[in-house]
């Protein structure tokens, strides 16, 4: 969850590490710190809060140093304060660490080293770490090198690490497992961090460190072994990426710059997959294993939060074009439970960075079981992509906010190209029916362009709600988890409890919440359960619900009923029902920013659920 940048070269580092970590931030930000190393004296900066205020703590002090190490924390072991930020650095002075992950056995480690003289300043399971290093380099007389893979060695748990030993300060020190660090290749220098965009204006050359890796970096070059001490050919690949991406283009918050991007990112995910020509869908990352999903008996999503709800679209999706069963599992729950998986299954995991714990874990579950495990991803490169058998990247681009938004309508729309390409190979899928469903996929960029265009009357709508403490949340079928993640945004984002339901279920339950205070959202898009939620919102009118509702264009009656109608383009398919997640995120954003939260960076999230 935390965010890790390093550097080693011939340039200052400060420059690079504070521009670094203000990348990273969207992995958490309760604390911030940088390690610079100057003719072999270091210098430490950390303090609770974000990285303008370490910047500001920092001031005129000495920014010296051509080889340096930096974070910004999401706090799992201790609170946050400027005891607890990173960088931690061992009793002695010897060894300087930041740390993603966690240790799992660092208390049993803590007593051990309190027996042998060992004291603490901090909470963390970190200092743990950088002490035990610091023993072994002392007692065992070996290398920094070595002193950190003999560390590793008996550490439980997960791990992304930068390193500096003030006794050898020509070199720094990086390991991985299960928690994700890539390092960029320069001219003479070398970059590390948590994902490329500290330094991709430096460099598209990078090396993904596998688990269980350690690398070694100086001015001289890369050495990459495993913590048994196996050599390591490393894979130099050249990334792809545009820096405006990363940049906020003139809007006032990442996340209003990435809905406003969901039409482009769309069109990005579709490129290459459809040809226009000939109304046909290709996905060259299944091709491979296209005869174990045509045989397979069922498929299992597996996903965390907004992925799980892009999961549950998949189900309706692949049920039904692709005409085989779906279960959607919470990867979190999957992996601690004994799940019946077999040859014939197949296993999808969905995730925006491809480096959730959760996720990651539950493919070892479906591998270990022989399960096909095929990927849906954003970042190239990532775990993910690496530990499943096959997949299809979303090509959403780098999404910076917290709160998911374009990574969602990628997910949804793979998971559509996936099963159309699948139901059409086994024939379910009549031609003729088959280049409507395709067209209906084409035109979804341009119904979010057009809803896009209504952002403003959704502005005046939050303002009319920003200070409601409740929200419900209702949809039908496909629209349900639309209404799941409509409510997720919104109490992400402005801290506002809400919660998303069946329409149908409403009766059993909810609509004892219902009162004349009480706003509730409802997706009533012309489909075949259109009368159904015209009854559904009749119940809440009838206890003086206030209806919140989305609609085509042209509805004559639901509009009529409900107190406030946000507009979208009509459609004809499930596929099409995408769109109606538009005007639930502007809602989210903009009630939030009324409300004066940190769209962003909301409290106690991080982008990338690297631990558990």
């Amino acid at each position: 969850m935390c965010g890790i940048v390093g550097y080693i070269g011939s340039q200052q580092a400060y420059p690079i590490l504070i521009n670094g970590l203000k990348r990273l931030e969207y992995r958490g930000y309760d604390s911030a710190g940088i390690a610079l190393v100057d003719n072999q004296k270091p210098n430490i900066y950390k303090i609770k809060g974000k990285v303008s205020d370490l910047e500001n703590f920092i001031g005129n002090n000495s920014k010296a140093g051509t080889i340096g190490i930096g974070h910004t924390r999401w706090a799992t072991h201790g609170v946050p304060n400027d005891i607890n930020a990173h960088p931690h650095k061992s009793m002695n002075g010897k060894f300087i660490i930041i740390h993603n992950g966690i240790i799992e056995n660092f208390s049993v480690l803590k007593q051990k080293l309190i027996k042998r003289g060992y004291s603490f300043k901090s909470e963390t399971d970190t200092e743990v770490l950088a002490d035990l290093i610091e023993y072994i380099y002392e007692f065992g007389h070996v290398s920094a090198t070595d002193a950190v893979r003999f560390a590793l060695s008996k550490v439980q748990g997960a791990y992304g690490l930068a390193v500096l030993c003030t006794e050898e300060p020509d070199k720094l020190i990086a390991a991985r497992k299960s928690s994700p660090l890539v390092i960029g290749i320069g001219e003479n220098e070398y970059f590390i961090a948590s994902d490329a965009t500290p330094f991709i204006e430096y460099t598209d050359k990078v090396v993904y460190l596998d688990n269980e890796n350690l690398a070694v970096l100086t001015t001289e070059g890369i050495s990459i072994k495993t913590i048994k001490n196996d050599e390591v050919n490393p894979e130099v690949q050249k990334i792809d990426f545009d820096f405006d991406e990363i940049e906020k283009g003139g809007f006032k918050h990442f996340m209003l710059k990435e809905i406003f991007e969901q039409p482009k990112s769309l069109n990005d995910t579709m490129r290459g997959r459809i040809d226009l020509a000939h109304h046909t869908i290709t996905l060259g990352g299944l091709m491979g294993v296209m005869p174990r999903i045509m045989n397979a008996r069922r498929i299992i999503i597996v996903g965390c939060g907004t992925s799980w709800h892009a999961g549950l679209m998949g189900e309706y999706l692949f049920e039904e074009y692709a005409r085989i069963p779906v279960e959607v599992e919470y990867a979190s729950e999957f992996r601690y439970r004994d799940p019946i998986i077999n040859s014939e299954d197949v296993v999808i995991a969905i995730s925006q960075s491809g480096e959730t714990a959760d996720t990651l874990a539950a493919i070892q579950v479906a591998k270990q079981k022989g399960a096909l495990v095929l990927g849906i991803c954003n970042v190239v490169g990532s775990s993910i992509s690496r530990e499943t058998d096959a997949g299809v990247y979303t090509h959403a681009g780098p999404e910076i906010g917290v709160a998911s938004t374009k990574a969602f309508t990628a997910q949804v729309l793979v998971l559509a190209m996936m099963a159309l390409f699948i139901g059409r190979a086994k024939y379910n899928i009549k031609p003729e029916h088959y280049q409507e469903l395709i067209d209906e996929l084409i035109s979804v960029p341009e119904k979010i362009e057009e809803v896009l265009k209504t952002s403003e009357s959704v502005e005046k709508l939050a303002e009319l709600y920003k200070n409601s403490p409740n929200f419900i949340y209702l949809g039908r079928g496909c629209y349900y988890p639309i209404a799941l993640e409509g409510a997720l945004k919104l109490k992400e984002i402005s801290y506002i409890h809400a919660i998303g339901y069946p329409a149908a279920e409403m009766k059993h339950g909810p609509i004892a919440l219902i009162d004349d205070k009480m706003p509730v959202v409802v997706i009533a898009a012309q489909d075949k359960g259109y009368d159904k939620i015209v009854n559904n919102i009749q119940e809440v009118k009838a206890r003086k619900g206030i209806i919140i509702a989305i609609v085509n264009t042209g509805d004559v009656v639901i509009s009529k009923m409900a107190d406030h109608v946000l507009e979208v383009p009509k459609y004809k398919t499930a596929i099409g029902a995408l769109i109606t997640a538009i005007p639930l995120q502007l809602l989210s954003y903009y009630i939030a920013v009324l409300r004066g939260c940190n769209v962003d960076q909301p409290r106690n999230l991080a982008k990338s659920v690297t631990v558990e």
